[in-house]
């Protein structure tokens, strides 16, 4: 099966949150989603799932805001687990620790489980069906939200030990509020190098790269013309994104620039900010 996180695809590497209490926020990504540590200060923790690549960094800023509503930022970030087998696993694990859920959908790309940490940033954990059972029609990937089937996902996972996180978990997609979709759409395809996959109507777009179902999601559910959160708020702080050379960073940046966009150099990291104000790390 081919992997679309990986060379030659362009995909979400890694995402920093900013959270209101960091020893909360530890508690919950090592106890209830299963990360491993990997180092903290102060003010800073970053986990991985298979102890050496971190997937999330979480930081508490000084003077932190709450979450703001109806803002742009974290729809959620999606964590790509092995199997169907370990999809179930984690449910009877938040089942037993009675974790509350925000929902449960079978997507024909994928099964996915949704729940909130405890500053309420959006998280999905999901494992993906294989890609020759995908239903493309061009260059549309079919996807739809219908109801999962828990009881035979419980069955599944009824024999594997949740034991933490698979080693083989990837960050396999982030799904961003946004403020309109026009220059949002060109500035993720003609910029990034990424392909409109599927619409949701006017009020979402998905898309990928090397036909994955999504890399990147994007709503309007937030509302058309929805700010920017404040600086220091709980949320989205950067997701990176891994090109598969320094070569094909670099056009990346070059297109962005031509497009009108400023790509900044930070401590030798490229940055630049969507027309919703995201902020994206190119790696």
């Amino acid at each position: 099966m081919k992997h679309f996180h990986q060379s030659p695809t362009t995909y979400v590497q890694d995402v920093m949150l900013n959270v209101e209490n960091l020893q909360r926020s530890i508690d919950f990504y090592t106890k209830i989603i299963g990360f491993i540590l990997l180092e903290q200060t102060e003010s800073q923790a970053v986990f991985s799932a298979n102890g050496q690549t971190p997937l999330l960094t979480i930081v508490q800023p000084q003077n932190i805001n709450p979450k703001q509503h109806r803002t742009t930022g974290l729809y959620h970030f999606a964590l790509l687990l092995p199997s169907r087998a370990d999809l179930g696993s984690i449910l009877h694990h938040f089942i037993d620790n009675s974790v509350r859920l925000q929902g449960a959908s079978d997507h024909l790309v994928s099964e996915a489980i949704y729940l909130a940490d405890p500053d309420g940033n959006g998280i999905e954990i999901y494992r993906d069906r294989p890609a020759e059972e995908w239903n493309w029609n061009g260059p549309e990937v079919e996807m739809a939200s219908i109801a999962l089937d828990v009881e035979d996902l419980l069955k599944e996972g009824h024999d594997i030990k949740w034991d933490g996180l698979p080693k083989k978990t990837v960050m396999g997609h982030i799904h961003l509020h946004v403020a309109e979709l026009k220059d949002t759409e060109q500035f993720y395809t003609q910029g990034l190098g990424f392909e409109v996959v599927t619409r949701y109507g006017a009020q979402a777009l998905f898309m990928s790269t090397e036909r994955y179902h999504h890399h990147i999601g994007l709503n309007t559910w937030n509302g058309v013309g929805a700010p920017a959160p404040e600086e220091n708020s709980v949320g989205l702080e950067w997701f990176s994104l891994a090109y598969s050379s320094e070569k094909s960073k670099l056009a990346a940046v070059d297109r962005l620039t031509s497009l009108g966009y400023i790509v900044e150099v930070l401590d030798g990291q490229h940055f630049v900010q969507d027309p919703s104000g995201n902020n994206i790390k190119l790696v």
